[in-house]
């Protein structure tokens, strides 16, 4: 029996009231997870038509001909975030340079986003038959949040620690809800799964498999092997010798840790019905430990003498943020930046598979009463979040057109680029105000008692940097050395 400081238990089984299940038809016409594949596969659908417009008569034939060929979004000078700035925080809405034209355009584009993001929900909410007239009175004052975190993020040295806008995000929200208290005409925009999940699809449409091949077994043996290994490690550590009650708090930490931070955070959170406090808990761990190891990393690599392709894949393998892995790989070269940001890429693909396997777990074990007849595919099917097969359609969609496509690789670069990349980061940024504005710390003060989910992450950590630098050293230092130059 748990003691106290141990943390928050589960509620047992019969402490859970079922719901009425709507069948697979309803939910697709009510529920987040299918509206979080609808708005995100409308908005890369019309991304990849605004590109498919622009392109010149001459494109194919220039591709024929070998020649280097560029495009660019229609839409890019319509959608972007605040920039950097170093004194003047309004220099933020200003691209570099000077004169009329170009100092509109991040103004433009902040506006952009919020006009697109707002409409897009709104109708959304409207057609799922929620509070769309509270979420559209709401919507302004939380992408102002949003926007504040991403000016906080982009001053110069701030952004040289690379402390991201995910940080100041979550930093933004906590402050409002653990001092004045999130106001309650906030509630309706509230909508952190929303927000994520449909930034989770979109990131499916990057997630190309022709990044997987470009590595091949060496990327996979980094990415794919000490992945689960260290997942199942984690989860049983925390379960037999750390004895943590809430087994949906130990595989969240131990999914964010080892998969691919927050992204895997989310989807398992929803396999696992974990609670939001726990989720909240689960992503400051991350985002803390991220900024650490972006640091530290690249200066043991370099310490120790590693090739360049052993410390990218090093890095890709063990560092939670796609962000954060680039900015780490920069600092060892070209090369160990292509190796770590392809990596991560490649552990990404992941993301899916993790959240079938919790779920069938989670269905098939945890949640199973001594009573009842073993659950069958339909319970699996239900709890199963299905935003992840959006993150898969768009993945297998783009990574097919990409290959089959003449310059099918510049056209998704340039809408990926232009469009759809930074509708995602904002996603990501409302997401993150959301969790803070809804976490409060007296409810998360449980959690850290006897300091057992700090213990997990660093224990679980430990051993991902281990193995994964065991087998980024077998992988590209000695099996697949020359492969690897």
């Amino acid at each position: 029996m748990s003691t106290p400081s141990d943390g928050p238990a589960e509620a047992s089984s019969s402490d859970i009231v079922e719901k009425p299940r709507l069948s697979t038809w309803e939910q697709m016409k009510t529920a987040e997870d299918w509206w979080a594949i609808w708005c995100a596969g409308l908005i890369l659908l019309l991304a990849f038509a605004a590109v498919w417009a622009s392109v010149p008569a001459t494109f194919t034939e220039s591709i024929q001909q070998g020649e280097t060929v560029s495009l660019s979004s229609p839409l890019k000078s319509w959608l972007a975030k605040p920039g950097k700035w170093t004194e003047n925080p309004v220099d933020a809405f200003y691209v570099a340079g000077s004169g009329e034209a170009s100092a509109t355009t991040t103004y433009r584009g902040v506006i952009g986003a919020f006009v697109v993001i707002g409409v897009l929900f709104t109708i959304a909410m409207r057609l799922r038959g929620k509070n769309a007239i509270g979420f559209l009175k709401a919507f302004p004052v939380v992408f102002l949040l949003a926007t504040i975190a991403y000016v906080l993020a982009g001053q110069t040295v701030i952004k040289a620690y690379n402390l991201e806008y995910a940080l100041w995000a979550l930093l933004v929200g906590l402050v409002i809800s653990n001092t004045i208290g999130t106001p309650s005409g906030l509630r309706p925009a509230i909508m952190t799964e929303f927000f994520i999940k449909t930034g989770l699809v979109l990131l499916g449409a990057e997630v190309l498999m022709s990044r997987l091949m470009a590595l091949g077994i060496p990327g996979i043996g980094v990415a794919w092997v000490v992945t689960p290994i260290v997942l199942i490690s984690t989860f049983i550590f925390g379960q037999k010798v750390l004895k943590i009650p809430s087994k949906s708090l130990n595989m969240v930490i131990s999914a964010d840790m080892s998969v691919c931070g927050v992204s895997a955070a989310i989807a398992t959170a929803a396999a696992c019905k974990a609670k939001k406090e726990e989720l909240s808990l689960a992503i400051g761990l991350s985002l803390s430990f991220t900024v650490v190891m972006m640091i530290l990393l690249p200066l043991a690599i370099k310490a120790m003498g590693l090739p360049d392709d052993v410390g990218g894949a090093w890095l890709g393998g063990t560092i939670d943020a796609t962000g954060a892995v680039a900015v780490a790989g920069a600092t060892l070269g070209e090369e160990a930046l292509e190796v770590a940001a392809t990596v991560k890429m490649i552990q990404n693909i992941l993301i899916g598979v993790t959240a079938f396997c919790v779920a069938t777990y989670w269905v098939t074990y945890v949640e199973k009463r001594s009573d009842a007849a073993t659950p069958g595919v339909g319970e699996i099917w239900y709890r199963f979040p299905k935003f992840v097969l959006g993150f898969i359609a768009a993945s297998v969609l783009f990574s097919i057109l990409h290959a089959s496509m003449t310059g099918g690789d510049v056209m998704i670069e340039a809408m990926i680029g232009g469009s759809t990349k930074t509708l995602r980061g904002w996603f990501f940024c409302l997401a993150f105000v959301c969790i803070g504005l809804e976490t409060n710390f007296s409810q998360l003060l449980p959690y850290f008692r006897g300091g057992k989910p700090m213990i997990l992450y660093v224990c679980g950590q430990s051993l991902n940097l281990l193995l994964t630098l065991v087998m980024a050293y077998l992988m590209f230092g000695v099996l697949f050395a020359e492969a690897g130059q």
